[in-house]
């Protein structure tokens, strides 16, 4: 299932909260927010080539069948890079965040990344074709995209978060 990604060492962040709060210091949190944000983009970024690489494939038409062209202009991978945001907390709940905000898709779309995701089963796409319930196609991609993308970029988004709360942490000292 397609979740977000949170990079947070709460107790950390919490206490340096608290401090920046304390200490006044609205630049070094807009400083902060914005490095954190900075962290996080790399992942959104790969996340979105992700989705926009995957290939789709079908099982084709079979003979004697009518085809045609796709009767809606909606561009279903470039649709989903769009709705892949970041957001960054520095406060309750602190870290960043990367994640898919459902309520910028289509409505017939709010659960296709999960379904291209993790299935059922993983990897296949099951849908009325040209929207009639009676008649359905199957689409195939590789699954995994957003876990295998997160897994990848993990790493380097909480190296880069570890360094700015260090950063930080002298700022105040």
């Amino acid at each position: 299932m397609v979740s977000d990604i949170r990079i947070a060492n709460t107790g950390s962040l919490l206490e340096l909260q608290r401090r920046l709060r304390a200490a006044g210091h609205e630049n070094i949190r807009s400083s902060m927010q914005r490095r954190l944000r900075h962290a996080a983009e790399p992942l959104r970024d790969d996340l979105q080539s992700a989705i926009r690489g995957l290939d789709i494939t079908s099982e084709g038409r079979k003979a004697g069948k009518r085809g045609g062209p796709s009767p809606t202009t909606r561009p279903l991978r470039a649709t989903i890079a769009a709705a892949i945001r970041i957001s960054v907390r520095t406060s309750g709940n602190p870290g960043a965040r990367v994640w898919v905000d459902k309520s910028r898709l289509p409505h017939d779309l709010r659960n296709m990344p999960d379904v291209i995701n993790s299935g059922p089963p993983p990897g296949r796409i099951r849908h009325p074709v040209f929207g009639n319930k009676k008649r359905w196609a199957n689409q195939y991609v590789k699954p995994y995209w957003w876990d295998d993308t997160v897994r990848q970029g993990r790493p380097r988004m909480e190296r880069e978060a570890a360094r700015v709360l260090d950063d930080v942490r002298r700022r105040l000292e």
